[in-house]
């Protein structure tokens, strides 16, 4: 199915470009016309605050054998071992969706963000192709193409493709694959001629499969076994499906000072999970990995959950040299729908049905943002509020290299906390809305030409959290909980040399719910400059990644959720890569032998509870523009 949905959008791409190959690639001298200084991008947001910035595209090689930013999200995150799996973030973050929201977010970070897709403006047709393949199977691939329809209308289409092998145990489930990600994006941005009018839109979508082990048993000796492990589980898989449309609109009542805007959204996020054989640990049918109760159906599983959202905004925007505003209203209406699989006998004759529950919500919200600047200083305050229930407000001051901010968030549980119904889950909830408000302080500056360091200190209390607790359940800590850190993010450069560090500490003393390490370190040594008897431009160097030990969350696929466990420390690992990175001309590529350490320290290592990460692997990657 992906070769021929990947033949297909290139054949697509070849119809667009097709028109216009001829007559832009060379003038008369044969002088290449068309570059990256030809090919730009800019983002909605920036437009709609009275920034038409148009950013030159990435050309650089930074990063790009970085795991962590082959994704939409660069963050560091916990997952199951492999590229594509189920992850959350492992360091604290804020809330910040209010209202009603789905609560399955595990694949977030696999999927295009409709609010922060870049529109292109180029003057020739632009396309790349990335291109990732590791000797475990994992893979991960996007084709790109963008162009001007007019000088003011640009139109783009991409196609990302993610993948893994299975690397523990032996699965009944399409032979070796453990992840298949296939997610799509079209996108276009219109500017009137009178410069008054823009209008952005694109739609996105996601298919996101991941074949379900459950782990490996806990009664293994030696949990690095991998393809003799034996898992929890044999035939069970997740799959989620995203559909969104995306429409900004924004009109110059008065120029910059005044601006109209609307904004609409609509889709749908779909999570199936499936057991076509529930394994059982004795011959009475109690369930084995599975929580002991099974509600619907005693043999195998098949729940569904469906969101639908609509949601329009429509508000008044303007800037200056001195200050930013923007008020705005907010209608969201979304339908939850939940069905699972049940096996009923009448007459002894056995037969099987679905049950369906569904829930509709209408939400209204006001929400507004005001900054004020001279010179290098900044105050600015926002805030969203749910009439009558949720809210978020912040307010930061720059002056600088110093920023400060304070923030409140108090929202209600998600929709999978509030209620669930599936085949091995039951509940029903009536939480109090959680309240979080953060302290942050930063600096951050360039120290002379060869240093920059930034160093941020945060202070976070948590009142009445809702979590996932040791049985997977969700729970509500009936109290308040303090959690503080300190970040710092240090690069130095010594000639051709540098060396990048990024440290993480944070205080967990006084939270029991959130599990975070106490310490994390990220480093990279390199050379930067000219390789290979000067025959191309790239780095040559070594990352170590560590977090140190901690009760680190297990996962339950049922539900999609990381869950609080304490009888599995993750220990540290250093996990060492190796990488050289090239830019040639309009090709950038790398190498890289990943966990070059394993086996001298330890035979492997985890980021989830009996989820071992991947052994020893070389890998490959290549990005490659065309600019005709």
């Amino acid at each position: 199915m992906k070769s021929k949905l990947l033949v297909g959008i290139w054949l697509l791409v070849g119809l667009l470009s097709a028109p216009m190959v001829q007559a832009q690639i060379i003038d008369d001298t044969t002088k290449v016309l068309y570059s990256p200084r030809t090919t730009f991008q800019l983002y909605e947001n920036d437009v709609l605050e009275g920034r038409y910035l148009l950013q030159r595209i990435d050309t650089s090689t930074q990063n790009m054998h970085n795991e962590r930013f082959w994704y939409q999200d660069t963050a560091y995150f916990q997952h199951l071992g492999n590229v594509g799996t189920a992850a959350q973030p492992i360091l604290f973050r804020m809330p910040d969706k209010i209202g009603a929201r789905l609560g399955k977010p595990v694949f977030n970070r696999y999927a295009y963000r409709p609010d922060r897709i870049n529109y292109f403006d180029t003057r020739s047709p632009y396309s790349h192709l990335y291109y990732i393949q590791g000797q475990r199977g994992e893979q991960v691939f996007e084709g790109t193409h963008a162009r001007n329809i007019t000088p003011r209308w640009s139109a783009g289409v991409a196609y990302q493709i993610v993948s893994a092998n299975r690397q523990i145990g032996l699965s009944n489930l399409r032979r070796d694959g453990y992840v298949s990600s296939q997610a799509v994006k079209v996108f276009t941005h219109y500017r009137s001629e009178n410069e008054k009018y823009d209008l952005f839109a694109n739609f996105t979508h996601l298919n996101h499969e991941q074949i379900e082990t459950g782990g490996l048993q806990a009664r293994e000796e030696n949990l690095f076994l991998f393809q003799d492990a034996i898992t929890n589980l044999d035939q069970a898989a997740s799959q989620e499906f995203r559909n969104n449309y995306h429409l900004l609109h924004i009109y110059k009542l008065a120029g910059e000072n005044l601006k109209l805007f609307h904004g609409f959204d609509w889709g749908r996020q779909r999570n199936d999970y499936e057991d076509d054989q529930i394994p059982m640990a004795d011959s009475l049918g109690t369930p084995f990995f599975y929580p002991s109760t099974l509600y619907r159906h005693p043999q195998r599983t098949d729940d569904r959950t469906l969101y639908r959202e609509m949601e329009n905004v429509a508000g008044v925007t303007g800037n200056n040299k001195l200050s930013f505003y923007k008020a705005y209203v907010k209608q969201r209406s979304s339908k939850l729908d939940n069905r699972v699989l049940e096996r009923f006998v009448v007459d002894s004759v056995a037969s099987e049905s679905y049950v369906n529950i569904a829930e509709s919500f209408e939400q209204l919200f006001v929400g507004g943002e005001l900054r004020l600047t001279h010179g290098k200083a900044l105050v600015g305050v926002e805030g969203e509020f749910q009439m009558t229930n949720d809210y978020k407000v912040s307010g930061n001051v720059r002056l600088g290299p110093l920023q400060g901010r304070v923030t409140r968030v108090l929202r209600s549980p998600s929709l999978v906390e509030r209620r669930m119904i599936s085949n091995h889950f039951e509940w029903i909830n009536n939480f109090n809305n959680s309240v979080t408000d953060r302290i942050e302080g930063t600096f951050a500056s360039k120290i002379g030409n060869r240093q920059f360091v930034r160093l941020t200190g945060h202070y976070n209390h948590i009142k009445r959290h809702i979590y996932f607790n040791e049985q997977a359940r969700p729970a509500q800590f009936q109290g308040n909980q303090h959690l503080y850190g300190v970040e710092l993010q240090h690069r130095i450069r010594f000639g051709a040399i540098n060396f990048e560090n990024f440290v993480a500490y944070t205080n967990t003393d006084n939270i029991e719910t959130i599990r975070i390490p106490e310490w994390l370190f990220d480093s990279k040594l390199y050379f930067e400059g000219a390789l290979f008897r000067r025959a191309l431009i790239g780095q040559l160097g070594v990352q170590v990644y560590s977090p140190s030990d901690y009760l680190a969350d297990a996962y339950m696929p049922v539900t999609q959720q990381f869950h609080l466990q304490n009888n599995f420390m993750i220990r540290k690992y250093p996990l060492a890569d190796v990488f050289i990175t090239a830019d040639i001309k309009s090709v950038n590529v790398f190498l890289k032998l990943s966990n070059v350490a394993q086996g001298l320290t330890d035979p492997g290592y985890f980021m989830t509870p009996y989820y071992p990460g991947n052994q020893f692997s070389f890998i490959f990657g290549l990005k490659w523009m065309f600019f005709d």
